[in-house]
């Protein structure tokens, strides 16, 4: 049931949002605009965040909905995966959220540099995953994953206001994971990408 309500409620905002930025009608707007809120106070009753929050995540776009997308860096040495260690403790792959006048290769590089310190050269398309058909908890909006093999070329780790260390991990040795930004299946990934360099792209 919670599967329903997550996918209605999300269903509702992108018509909302359509409506909204299509629609000329002062009262068809005026409508669209109550869809949206009804849809967000339909999540706040089945996710742990506030409504003022769920708004600001879920209902703030203009235009037609499409994805966000995700970058991460794959970034090994020695057998080795670099991950970094987030606020709350947890550790994931470098990435974040792609800025909006940058490619995607572009916006690993500059995460990788923001959050390890390091310097690096994208080699190649290890997968590119619809975010919440792997990992939890669902988000009530679209969101692209995509992970880069990177060939680090230089720099070095400082704290910041995103990480607070950066490590390199085996396979068989992985710190808690934060599982909203990578999970233990898709680190497997990337290293089945290093193990084989004619290995295909994945994606949903």
């Amino acid at each position: 049931m919670e599967d329903l309500i997550l996918r209605w409620a999300t269903e509702l905002q992108s018509l909302a949002q359509a409506g909204l930025y299509y629609g000329k009608d002062v009262f068809d707007r005026e409508r669209y605009q109550q869809i949206r809120t009804i849809a967000a106070e339909m999540l706040a009753e089945r996710i742990d965040l506030p409504q003022k929050k769920i708004t600001e995540l879920f209902c703030s776009d203009t235009g037609y909905q499409t994805p966000k997308v995700d970058t991460r860096a794959a970034i090994f040495n020695d057998g080795k995966i670099l991950l970094v260690q987030e606020k709350d403790g947890l550790w994931s792959l470098p990435g974040g959220w792609c800025e909006f006048n940058l490619s995607p290769v572009e916006n690993v590089v500059k995460e990788a540099k923001e959050e390890a310190g390091v310097d690096v050269i994208p080699i190649r398309l290890i997968a590119a995953q619809d975010r919440n058909k792997h990992n939890k908890p669902p988000y009530p909006y679209g969101v692209v994953k995509l992970f880069y093999l990177c060939e680090a070329v230089g720099g070095q780790f400082t704290e910041n206001i995103e990480t607070t260390a950066s490590a390199f991990f085996s396979r068989d040795a992985l710190p808690p994971l934060s599982e909203a930004k990578c999970n233990e299946a898709q680190i497997a990934l990337c290293f089945a990408a290093l193990d084989d360099p004619l290995r295909p792209t994945q994606f949903d």
